[in-house]
């Protein structure tokens, strides 16, 4: 009869329903029931006929359905050439998962292959909270060869970046209206009189700042309510120094310098420490000294510290507890360093401030380093990435490890075939166990955080 289940008993969470045809385009579709009974993956065997535009209405259909039931949905129609007196078939094709199409073919003969994730599709539903339990409905148990399969499915080495520059341009645009809307109500609520921001020359701040020049002109304050603060101290360069001062004055904001570097070096006296020891206390006694400035400043003219710590900083822990950890509104807390560069790029190239232009691509262009220790012949000598491992990996783990919960030999076996070209198994797996370690170990750090905008699913 219609509407059973078949429930794999040796490949958890692969539950198979089928309808017919017509079925998707009915109000009441027969694999919402399966769905609720658990069915992860749809199948649909159909003769539904080719006429101009109607493919592209199909395809809507599907994708819909895998999205609205958190499932994967195969469809397979009548092959093509079939035909009666006056119908032609197109021999549709389609695997879709969870409102993404992995595959497709038409007007072709042979077998169309992609792999559905069901770990995936349990997780989200979990998650959701929109389909129960999924123990109902009759239906067989059956059981699958299992075998290592080969995965030709796209995974996206860069998880939280559009790959095309349309879809890459739209979700930048989407970004920066969603955290300067965020930062604009909290700026307009608090009654803030200016905004502080801590400037460095480096990606983070910069992003910041010009996310909070956005929420002035909304509000139709002068960016002159920006107060941006450079704190040079041992480790500063020339270069990021002079990034930072020509992007505050280029966009109009309030400039003041402060050198920490006396106060800093009175603070080891006070608790004896020596200044040629750089060791953590003599790094984060500069980032905490910098958040006493940011913070007295604000309470001088009565503004809010704008926090400039991104996602990937705070999964690693990659900041100073209350120092740089600490603001009163984070506007970069859910954006992660792989996505900054690009934020920051697309208002270079695409945005509405070609005067900054230059600068900005020369903050680009430089490493990403907190600069606390000392330059070597002018040049920055702590380079993030050769401490904490690169970026592009720490992103890549922790979109599937925290926006999907995968196991971390899934992510590793993702990470070889999405990055295995770039790195080696051996990095990727050194990475994976760093990226871990410090996850857990740095928990406390983010149970208490400034607030700050939600942007994604991963926050």
């Amino acid at each position: 009869g219609a509407g059973q289940v078949f429930r794999c008993e040796n490949v958890p969470g692969l539950v198979l329903g089928f309808e017919i045809c017509e079925d998707l385009w009915s109000p009441d579709s027969p694999s919402v029931r399966m769905a609720k009974d658990g069915a992860t993956i749809i199948g649909n065997l159909s003769a539904s006929n080719d006429v101009v535009g109607k493919d592209a209405y199909r395809r809507q259909l599907v994708t819909m359905q895998s999205a609205k039931l958190l499932c994967g949905y195969v469809y397979a129609s009548a092959g093509a050439g079939e035909s009666t007196s006056d119908l032609v078939f197109g021999a549709h094709q389609m695997i879709a998962e969870n409102g993404a199409l992995l595959a497709e073919r038409r007007f072709e003969g042979g077998l169309l292959v992609s792999e559905i994730d069901v770990q995936r599709l349990g997780y989200e539903r979990r998650r959701t909270q929109s389909l129960g339990s999924g123990n109902g409905g009759c239906g067989k148990v059956f059981a699958l060869t299992e075998g290592k399969t080969k995965l030709t499915r796209h995974v996206s080495p860069m998880p939280f970046v559009p790959e095309g520059k349309e879809d890459r341009d739209g979700r930048c645009r989407e970004i920066l209206l969603l955290a300067s809307l965020g930062l604009k109500r909290r700026l307009e609520h608090t009654g803030a009189k200016c905004a502080v921001v801590g400037l460095s020359g480096g990606l983070d701040s910069t992003l910041a700042v010009l996310i909070t020049g956005l929420a002035m002109k909304m509000m139709d304050r002068p960016l002159s309510d920006i107060i941006a603060v450079t704190m040079p101290c041992f480790g500063t360069t020339d270069r990021t120094r002079n990034n930072a001062v020509l992007l505050a004055e280029q966009m109009g904001a309030s400039l003041r310098t402060v050198d920490i570097s006396q106060s800093v070096r009175s603070h080891f006296r006070d608790i004896g420490h020596d200044p040629e020891d750089h060791d953590l206390t003599y790094e984060n006694a500069q980032a905490r000294e910098r958040t006493q400035v940011l913070m007295d400043i604000a309470n001088e003219h009565g503004g809010l510290v704008i926090g400039t710590g991104d996602l990937s900083e705070l999964a690693l822990g990659w900041c100073t507890y209350n120092g740089d950890h600490m603001s009163m509104y984070g506007v970069n807390a859910s954006i992660p360093k792989t996505l900054v560069r690009h934020l920051v790029g697309y208002l270079s190239r695409d945005g509405e401030e070609p005067e900054l232009h230059d600068v900005l691509e020369d903050i680009l262009d430089t490493p990403v380093s907190p600069e606390l220790l000392p330059a070597v012949k002018g040049e920055i000598s702590q380079r993030t990435e050769d401490l904490v491992g690169p970026y592009e990996l720490h992103d890549f783990f922790l979109y599937y490890i925290i926006r999907w919960g995968f196991a971390p030999g899934k992510v590793f076996r993702l990470a070889q075939h999405a990055l295995g070209r770039k790195y080696s198994r051996e990095v990727i797996l050194k990475w994976l166990k760093a990226f871990y370690r410090r996850f857990f170990t740095q928990q406390f750090k983010r149970n208490c955080l400034p607030d700050g905008p939600k942007i994604g699913t991963v926050s």
